[in-house]
């Protein structure tokens, strides 16, 4: 009776997408120059090159970490991603200079909301590499996990699908 009423059966989206927080270039986690990260030790994901100093929330979700030092924050996705957005290699020891918070944690957020700020140049200026991972904490929860985009990014795009 439904059938008939409402016409063909709606597809079912069974995947979610992260979007790129940053404004750049995405590489391979692999080619990322930092071991813990490029061996997928703490998720898979991809790297970013930023062209740009904001980073925005990937998805809507619930900030879960917000380092000290401003280089690093983490979140819950709605889709169930555990999302860790990591700004620069080493850049810990720059001890929060030249990074700004715009979140807390426990902060709801919304794919597009502005979470972190950065100073490109002074980051690289001071001797490190600026390159970003990006990546889901927890993939086996998920089916599958595919990188849908390399190259240039603006922040928004969306550049990881998982398969629940």
């Amino acid at each position: 009776m439904f059938k008939k009423l409402f016409g063909k059966k709606a597809a079912v989206d069974n995947s979610a997408k992260i979007a790129s927080p940053i404004t750049g270039e995405v590489i391979s986690i692999k080619e990322v120059n930092d071991q813990t990260f490029a061996s997928e030790m703490l998720g898979k994901g991809a790297g970013i090159k930023p062209a740009e100093g904001k980073v925005i929330a990937p998805a809507d979700g619930e900030i879960t970490i917000v380092f000290p030092t401003k280089h690093a924050v983490s979140m819950l996705a709605d889709n169930g991603a555990e999302i860790l957005i990591h700004i620069g290699l080493d850049t810990v020891n720059l001890k929060g200079e030249h990074f700004t918070s715009h979140v807390e944690v426990g902060q709801k957020v919304k794919k597009g909301d502005l979470l972190l700020e950065f100073d490109v140049e002074k980051i690289a200026e001071a001797g490190y590499d600026t390159t970003s991972p990006v990546l889901v904490c927890n993939p086996d929860t998920f089916a599958g996990f595919e990188n849908i985009k390399f190259g240039a990014v603006e922040a928004g795009e969306d550049i990881i699908k998982l398969t629940k």
